[in-house]
């Protein structure tokens, strides 16, 4: 039987992160990964000069996690910044694309908003602060801040874009925080924000980042550098108790007996995982729900499509009842993802706003994609590429309490020693933030394995008649 320091199952961004920390620090691991390949929903796919994102589509190279698993992997070489093309944001209203410019304040001078939405967004710098302990929804911070139009038009569909989300459900301390605290330090967002832009801050948008062959980049580095400890095509039946840590079974693929396991899949998943070791947590996990979601990319020639594509894409308010939440303009975002003279469009559908659009036949998510392009983009006859991904399970959704529901789930796993859970519901869905909490799981196995070394030497040491170790340290 393989034995190992420590297991992590689940071989996307998360445990491969958690896995290559620790792997080199000198600690045996395995990776056991269920599908054939690593990357869990960080896929890159090229279909000729086409580049389709599965999954994630950017990266903020600054954030202090990929910050150093790109530098470990000489990674720097690849990356990709955001395209000079990316000048407006889009925010469908009725049959038509508002183009809105990308300053912080460019609210005030669009006429996306009504006048009394204006009016009532600048009001925003007299509004009182809230309740310090509140667990606000984003739909009830925004009301309350910047009025219901705003919440309405601009944040409702943010969320639905970025977190396939619901403003109304999801819990405004977890996925914005830094709206949270800028409500707290300075009593005021557009008071925040105009601080930041005097001292030279950068928007958000301008530190997105990918690299050449898009996102799988990383999960494919960090599987290649590792080698054999990544093994794929492997499904854990059971992880139970066992002398000196645990015994993972992979049903005719053997078994392994660890020291430490790390937990690094989807939280229904991780539910039934942990439910042997770790049932108060098993709990935890088993609450948070992640609702189907559709990715359909489609390829045109550049004379089909009349839009000049100059944003990120476009996002789209619930209340106008269209079946796509939002798209990407891929081809503008970063360079190569199109072959010349070609666009490139992703379109989502799905998420808690409208789960069982996400189910529907390729061939239908397609058609719906398509008139929405044709109605917003001008884009007219057949793509000269579709194809869809359908992720029975998508984004993990951040409902009101899931700051103290992590806080329970951590509270769980510290009474279970050696149980580790890593992923995107823990410290959010980018892939700068699973890096980050890989990374601190990855220090907390260390000190985990290292505490428990110790207690082994002292338990081995040889023991006076009254109790003393008969060779002091």
């Amino acid at each position: 039987m393989t034995e190992v320091d420590a297991v992590i199952i689940g071989g996307g961004i998360s445990g491969l992160s958690a896995a290559h920390s620790l792997h080199r620090k000198g600690y045996s691991v395995l990776v056991l990964e269920r599908q054939v390949r690593t990357g869990g929903n960080a896929i890159s796919e090229r279909f000729g000069g086409f580049l389709m994102e599965h999954g994630p589509s950017t990266v903020n190279l600054a954030m202090p996690g990929v910050a150093t698993l790109g530098g470990r992997l000489d990674l720097a070489g690849l990356q990709t910044g955001l395209g000079s093309g990316v000048r407006k944001r889009y925010l469908t209203k009725g049959a038509r694309l508002a183009g809105i410019g990308l300053s912080p304040l460019a609210f005030l001078t669009s006429r996306y908003l009504s006048f009394a939405g204006r009016a009532r967004l600048i009001a925003e710098f007299w509004q009182p602060r809230g309740a310090p302990d509140a667990e606000e929804t984003v739909a009830e911070f925004g009301t309350r801040r910047f009025g219901a139009e705003f919440s309405d038009r601009v944040l409702d569909p943010l969320v639905a874009g970025m977190f396939a989300g619901d403003a109304a459900q999801t819990e405004l301390g977890f996925v914005m925080p830094a709206l949270a605290a800028m409500e707290r330090g300075h009593g005021s967002i557009i008071r925040a924000v105009l601080r930041a832009r005097l001292t030279g801050g950068r928007m958000p948008a301008r530190q997105l980042s990918s690299w050449r062959d898009g996102i799988g980049t990383l999960p494919c580095a960090l599987a290649r550098r590792m080698g054999h400890a990544v093994r794929t095509g492997v499904t854990v039946r059971r992880v139970a108790h066992a002398p000196g840590g645990f015994r993972i079974d992979a049903g005719d693929r053997g078994a392994v007996r660890a020291r430490a396991v790390i937990v690094a899949v989807q939280p229904h998943v991780a539910a039934q995982l942990l439910e042997p070791i770790a049932a108060p947590a098993a709990g935890e996990c088993a609450r948070i729900a992640a609702p189907p979601l559709a990715v359909v990319y489609l390829g045109y020639r550049r004379g089909q499509v009349a839009h000049p594509l100059d944003g990120l894409g476009y996002l789209t308010s619930g209340n106008e009842g269209r079946p796509v939440n939002g798209a990407l303009f891929c081809s503008t975002m970063f360079a190569g993802r199109a072959p010349a003279d070609h666009v490139a469009i992703s379109a989502y559908i799905g998420g808690a706003r409208a789960p069982d659009l996400a189910r529907q036949a390729p061939r239908a998510l397609i058609d719906m994609a398509r008139r929405d392009f044709a109605e917003l983009l001008g884009a007219s006859g057949d793509p000269v590429l579709a194809r869809v991904r359908q992720w029975p399970r998508g984004l993990p959704q951040f409902q009101r309490g899931h700051l103290r529901l992590v806080e329970r789930l951590r509270r769980a796993l510290g009474e279970a020693p050696g149980v580790f859970v890593t992923g995107n519901y823990l410290g959010g869905v980018s892939v700068g933030a699973c890096a980050d909490s890989a990374l601190d799981t990855a220090r907390r196995v260390r000190r985990f394995l290292g505490q428990a070394a110790q207690k082994d030497i002292a338990r081995h040491r040889p023991q006076t008649a009254a109790g003393v170790p008969a060779n002091p340290p």
